[in-house]
Formats: C-alpha cells, structure tokens, sequence
C-alpha cells in the first residue's frame, strides 16, 4: 500500500502544499479553518511526517542529546538521574522532540558524545553531572546549543544552567544541627570540581566558621559507598562525633550503614542530615532528615531553556530554585 504523501493530504484538505508544509513547519500564520481542514486531513490518511526529508527543509534533527558526565553505573543507583530523563522526554515529546541518552563517564565515551553532536545528529544539548576542567565542554563550544542542569564551575557565564541554591540548602541543615544543641558537627562533601559539592561546603562553613576544621570533614563521590567510607573515616578522626551533614540522600545512607556498624544509635547518639529529599530518604532507617531541592521544577526549568535557545534565543538567564529543609527521624 503507497504511504501517504503531503500532496495526498493537501488534496484532502482542500488547500495547497505549501499550506501543508507550512503547518508541519510550525508557522503560526496558517488560518484555523486550514488547520482544522489539515488536521482532518493527516488523520484520515494516516500521513506522518517523514523526519529525514523534513530535516533537510528545516535543519532540525528532531532530537536532544542529553550527557551525563559520570560512570554507567550511577545513572542506575541514583533516583535523581531518573527524574530528570522523565522529566525531559515529557517535555521535549511536547514539542515533537526525542531525548538521545548518552554517556560520558570516560575518553571514549566522550569521543562518541563529539562525534555524534558535531554530525549533526542532535538540536541541542542538555549536560549533567558536568565536572570542572571536562574536556568535552570544549569539544561542544562550536556546536547547537547546550545547557546544564546545575552550574559548571568557570562556564556559568556561557552555558546557560538552572539549580537549586545548593548554598542556601547547606546553611538550612547546618543551623538546624546546631539549633539541636549539637556540638560536634561534620560532614561528607560531593565532588569538589561540581558546584554541589562546592557550594554545599560554602554553606556549612558560613554557619560553622572556623569549627568546620579539616578533621570534620570528609570527601565523598556522591555514591552510597563513598558516603559509608567517608563515615567510617570522620569516626576513626573524630570519634566524638554527634551530627553529620552528608551532601547526598544516597551517601547518607551509606553514613547510616557506618554508624550502625559501628553501634552509633541514629540520632541519639549521631545526628544524619541528607541533601536531595530523593527517595532514597524514605527507604533508609531511620527516615532522613534532609534538604529538598526541587528537581523536577530544575529539569523543567533546564529543558525550558534549551528550547528557548534551539527556537532561536540569542541569551537566556539562569535560573536559581530555592531549598526546604524535611526533618524526618534521622535528626
């Protein structure tokens, strides 16, 4: 059976080819009564649109590449990858768009990512998980547009990102550690080249000052494992520990598996405050106390960026959510 071709709808319709194409195209100056005529139209003879002869009209791809900078691995341990992917495909799937997952956790992945943007393959670019000093943002600098969900430390000022204020959400959990009376707080970082593991750290140190000393704090990978070995590292340093502020829901749970290891009572005996409100914080034992960062409004607020750049914007601002602290059983 022949498939359906533009002239076949434009002559159900009643209007010219062109009007057709127009339509697909997104033009907006196309009168309601041909909209309705050619949209009666694709329906009753099953037309859809064929993306490889449209693309060369319109040099859109219909897709979005979305690169997440970190090992394979992670993007199944950490529910806050998968909101994001959710997220996204709803909102690009809105606008006829598809999401391209890859990674880029190493050199030979990030050589695939190069050779499949600069083909020509994608409309933009949604980054996550970037790290200082990544050698693939230079790679990108002459291709379509890209964004970061979450700054990247010495790019803010040319890729455009939305975050949540990882600073101010530090702040939130540190002051109601020591509202609790707390003497002896620590904490578990994020990476030091991602703005969250950076800002988090700024935060605690605002409030703490010089009683944040180096013996109180700990490095992390954002993994769960990191966080239980950073536990069980702060303990053997500072063994009177009686507060943890961990810079992820999911290294906290593994700051959880290090205190019970050790017969540290969860908070009597030690107080644990998580980063994320993900949930991960409602599977632990006890329920986390922790920092909400609205991650879904950051993937929506992300990817309306990027859209506003592939339909031509020349510059957009970034966009700064604020943090809520969630006390739960943990603190």
């Amino acid at each position: 059976m022949k498939r359906p071709t533009i002239h076949d709808v434009a002559a159900a319709a009643g209007v010219s080819r062109g009007t057709v194409s127009r339509l697909l195209n997104g033009d907006k100056y196309v009168s309601p009564k041909a909209r309705v005529a050619i949209e009666r139209a694709i329906s009753e003879t099953g037309y859809t649109v064929n993306r490889a002869a449209r693309s060369l009209v319109t040099q859109r791809t219909g897709s979005v590449v979305m690169v997440m900078s970190e090992p394979h691995e992670k993007l199944f341990e950490d529910p806050n990858y998968s909101t994001l992917i959710r997220v996204a495909i709803r909102m690009l799937a809105e606008h006829d768009l598809s999401l391209v997952m890859m990674m880029a956790g190493d050199e030979a992945d990030r050589e695939r990512v190069v050779r499949y943007v600069r083909g020509g393959h994608a409309d933009g670019v949604l980054l996550v998980s970037t790290h200082a000093g990544d050698p693939l943002l230079d790679a990108l600098q002459s291709g379509p547009p890209a964004v970061s969900c979450g700054a990247v430390i010495g790019r803010e000022n040319v890729i455009p990102y939305a975050t949540a204020d990882d600073r101010l959400g530090a702040r939130q959990m540190t002051e109601y550690f020591v509202g609790l009376g707390r003497r002896r707080i620590a904490m578990i970082t994020g990476p030091m080249d991602t703005p969250g593991g950076i800002q988090r750290l700024e935060g605690f140190t605002d409030v703490l000052g010089r009683r944040a000393t180096s013996k109180l704090i700990a490095h992390g990978d954002w993994t769960q494992a990191s966080g239980e070995r950073a536990m069980t590292e702060l303990l053997a340093r500072t063994p009177d520990i009686d507060a943890v502020f961990v810079a992820s829901d999911l290294m906290a749970a593994g700051a959880l598996a290090a205190l019970r290891a050790a017969g540290r009572r969860v908070p009597d005996d030690v107080a644990v405050g998580g980063f994320d409100d993900s949930s991960v914080a409602l599977s632990t034992h006890p329920p986390l106390t922790t920092i909400r960062q609205p991650l879904a409004e950051m993937a929506q607020a992300t990817l309306r960026l990027l859209l506003e750049l592939i339909d031509g914007a020349e510059q957009v601002d970034p966009v700064i959510l604020p943090t809520e602290l969630v006390i739960r059983a943990s603190a």
